[in-house]
Order: C-alpha cells, then structure tokens, then sequence
C-alpha cells in the first residue's frame, strides 16, 4: 500500500514514516498535493565472512632483499639529524648572553 504524506505532517510523524518504510510500505511525502520524495530503506553493507576475503600475494623479484639497508632512508634520516643539531645550536646561541 502507498501512503502519501504532505511536507508539514512528514515532518511532525517522521519516526512513524520510517516504520511504515521499513515494514515494506511505500512512503510518498508530496508539497501542496505534489510527490516530490519516495522514503526507501537504506543499503546494508554486509560484512566479509572468515574465509570470504580475496587472498593477498605479494611476488618480489628474484634478488630482493627485505632487509637490506636502503640509501635513500639512511640519507634522509642522517641529514634530518644533522638539520636538527644545526637547529639546536642556532637556538642555543640565541639564548647565551651576549658577549
């Protein structure tokens, strides 16, 4: 059965409106007669089962090593201290008393 709701009453029985919708009722909310929106339930997500998921593989070429340094890392990561030691002493200098 289609029920019809003008705007002003839609409003004041929403939580009836939703019941009706989620108990397979259409539910028409019209503005001065006119239908202007269809209440209509939401799509649930259903969650993945145990055993459901796609299996991940991950192929490395031939050769590689997980846990080889890489250069790239040790660069950064030394020059970021470097760049925080220059930090430290242009803030130390900047609080010793003037000479």
């Amino acid at each position: 059965m289609t029920y019809i709701f003008n705007m002003h009453e839609a409003k004041t029985k929403l939580s009836h409106l939703v019941e009706l919708m989620e108990a397979g009722e259409e539910v028409v909310i019209a503005r001065n007669g006119f239908p202007v929106a269809t209440l209509v339930p939401a799509a649930k997500k259903k969650r993945p089962l145990l055993g459901e998921f796609e299996p991940t593989v991950t192929v490395y070429p031939p050769g590689f090593d997980l846990d080889a340094p890489i250069p790239e890392w040790e660069e950064a990561m030394s020059r970021k201290d470097e760049d925080l030691m220059a930090l430290m002493q242009e803030l130390a200098d900047e609080k010793s008393p003037a000479r």
